[in-house]
């Protein structure tokens, strides 16, 4: 069985559950641990009894971590939640022994096929990273981390377990959400990891964590009813970004990155994407949140909803116009 682990909040939830849907889907032997990063979430999952889900409550991972706690009193929101990254698998591999290997995953994360070729370029290492692959234009966001936490898997063995322990003694240190010398959140650190731990493996899967960064290194299709990434089949994709500005209209982050919503992306990635964060907005009563946003991958503070503004990102084919598709 694969083992992955993830958190979220109210704000996320829908996002969260997507996720673990689109997961068990295309992932039949998997498991999930999800921490529930406040009471509203924990009280809506625990109910539902979801099939290969253990919950964990933020006060088991704080008991657990009593320093993790104590960053509380001098941290933001985001970056608390950036703090708790290392200390979840941490907590899940050393309550149960059973796991060999454990995977976090953003929970802004939507499988489109099953993750096996990750495992198996994965092989017998006991850390695997995945990068960012900004394209040329954009590499000065490297600044903030070649390496990005979406996908990060540790294995139960000296080299894994020793990284972990560093990371999270790193992010209880330091786990500002801007750049300062060498850090930025809990993700810059992951940067040294292939010169420090021998047996990581740099994952180069193009189909994985395809993302509004990245998509404009590729050619996107869909041939035989599947989605490729140049010649590689889509796996997932990661939807940073996402932003709801009224009831229809949708900010997918594309154009920060000098990328295009072209047909497919649209039809075929973020439109049963949307299709199933409303879905579960409603079944679970909660919104459509905007995210919290890191700040090196920015947001607009303020998006005019005048029709002009309007009309200008529409020409620059970054909006997801939904009025009839939700109907």
């Amino acid at each position: 069985m694969r083992v992955f682990c993830t958190y979220f909040d109210k704000r996320y939830l829908s996002r969260g559950l997507a996720m673990y849907y689109s997961l068990q889907q295309h992932s039949l032997n998997s498991k999930l641990w999800i921490l529930c990063l406040d009471a509203e979430t924990n009280q809506y999952l625990t109910p539902l009894a979801l099939p290969n889900v253990e919950i964990v409550s933020i006060e088991e991972l704080e008991g657990d971590c009593p320093p993790l706690r104590d960053t509380k009193k001098n941290r933001s929101l985001l970056e608390y939640y950036f703090t708790c990254t290392p200390s979840l698998p941490l907590f899940i591999l050393n309550r149960n022994q059973q796991i060999d290997l454990i995977t976090y995953l953003d929970a802004d994360l939507f499988f489109f096929s099953d993750v096996e070729p990750l495992f198996n370029e994965i092989g017998g290492h006991s850390i695997a990273i995945i990068p960012h692959c900004f394209p040329t234009a954009f590499r000065k966001a490297e600044r903030h981390g070649i390496f990005n936490v979406g996908w990060v898997s540790f294995r139960r063995d000296d080299e894994g377990l020793n990284c972990l322990r560093l990371w999270q003694s790193q992010c209880i240190e330091w786990c500002a959400d801007q750049s300062d010398e060498n850090r930025f959140a809990d993700q810059q650190y992951l940067d040294d990891w292939p010169a420090r731990f021998r047996n990581l493996v740099v994952l180069h899967n193009k189909g994985a964590n395809l993302a509004p960064w990245n998509i404009a290194n590729y050619r996107i299709s869909k041939r035989n009813g599947r989605l490729f990434v140049d010649d590689a089949p889509l796996l997932f994709f990661h939807f940073h970004g996402l932003r709801q500005l009224n009831g229809y209209v949708f900010d997918t982050c594309l154009q920060h990155y000098g990328a295009k919503l072209t047909p497919t992306v649209r039809e075929e990635i973020y439109l049963p994407y949307v299709r199933k964060i409303n879905a579960l907005a409603k079944e679970s009563g909660s919104a459509f949140h905007a995210p919290l946003a890191r700040n090196n991958l920015p947001h607009p503070s303020s998006l005019g909803r005048t029709f002009d503004m309007l009309k200008r990102l529409l020409q620059r084919h970054y909006l997801l116009v939904l009025r009839l598709c939700l109907l």
